[in-house]
């Protein structure tokens, strides 16, 4: 006669009760984006998450002026500049860590790892003295490759992580067809790696899109700032709000551009597991 586990009612109520922990943490994140969407159409937000009496778009009207759309560019400027670059330069920079082993190697990988915990605060000042020293201040490009710089260790650790992937009997077939180490790395490890090359798009161009602090400090001009640091218009004095509805309505447009990044990756990751079968046959 065949008997029930008892662990069973203990794992059902271990699956409940973690279930339930879920949906709290789920709660506490998705209360502050209720309030940002119902602050964007209300006449007069409150602090609460109250329905409006009055739907409005007035606020989405107001946010939606020439420096600002302005300030949304140059954040896309930013943003893709730093992420396409950091791909361009992380790529051959992550090939020998994946394909050579070197006693360097390991040191050099703990090195990135180390540089990708490294807060950025921590090296402003230097910066900041360095870009005056070379009349770099208030220059995009400049900015663009400090950007670059800081999410690189990071960017390099994770493709060298996707490219470990790529079968190397592939790139060995290519070299006896007389290819080059770099035109294998372009022709049959990146196209391979799709997804872990748009990962890492993502991340970077989602890192510096939120930077708030390296383009408030690096550049002067308000007509080169990024929308990270146009939304601090909204702030009032000691930290209060000039307005809720503007701000979440901002808020909202500021979000939309990652968001997309973000549901369009998503279908290109769906495919994440399509190279298995690139050496059988």
């Amino acid at each position: 006669m065949a008997v029930a586990s008892p662990t069973a009612p203990n794992r059902r109520s271990a699956a409940v009760a973690a279930y339930a922990v879920l949906v709290l943490v789920a709660l506490a994140f998705l209360a502050p984006f209720g309030w940002l969407f119902l602050a964007s159409v209300s006449e007069s937000p409150p602090l609460d998450t109250s329905i409006p009496d009055h739907l409005t778009l007035r606020n989405f009207a107001d946010v939606l002026t020439g420096d600002n759309l302005h300030s949304l560019a140059n954040s896309l400027v930013l943003s893709m500049g730093s992420a396409l670059l950091t791909l361009l330069l992380g790529a051959p920079a992550a090939y020998p860590l994946s394909r050579y082993s070197r006693r360097f190697g390991r040191p050099i990988l703990l090195g990135l790892l180390f540089a990708t915990g490294l807060p950025v605060t921590a090296i402003m000042v230097p910066v900041y003295g360095l870009f005056v020293q070379l009349n770099l201040l208030d220059s995009t490009p400049a900015t663009v490759l400090f950007l670059t710089a800081i999410g690189l260790p990071m960017a390099i650790w994770m493709l060298k992580n996707f490219m470990d992937e790529v079968p190397i009997s592939l790139e060995e077939a290519a070299w006896v067809d007389g290819a080059s180490g770099l035109r294998a790395l372009v022709r049959i490890v990146l196209p391979l790696m799709v997804p872990g090359t748009t990962v890492v798009f993502t991340f970077t161009f989602a890192l510096t899109w939120g930077n708030f602090f390296v383009p408030f400090i690096l550049l002067i001009d308000p007509t080169k700032q990024p929308a990270a640091v146009a939304i601090f218009q909204y702030f009032g004095g000691a930290g209060a709000y000039s307005s809720y509805g503007l701000l979440a309505a901002f808020s909202i447009l500021y979000s939309l551009p990652v968001v997309l990044l973000y549901t369009v990756a998503q279908r290109t990751l769906g495919n994440a597991f399509a190279l298995q079968g690139a050496v059988k046959g």
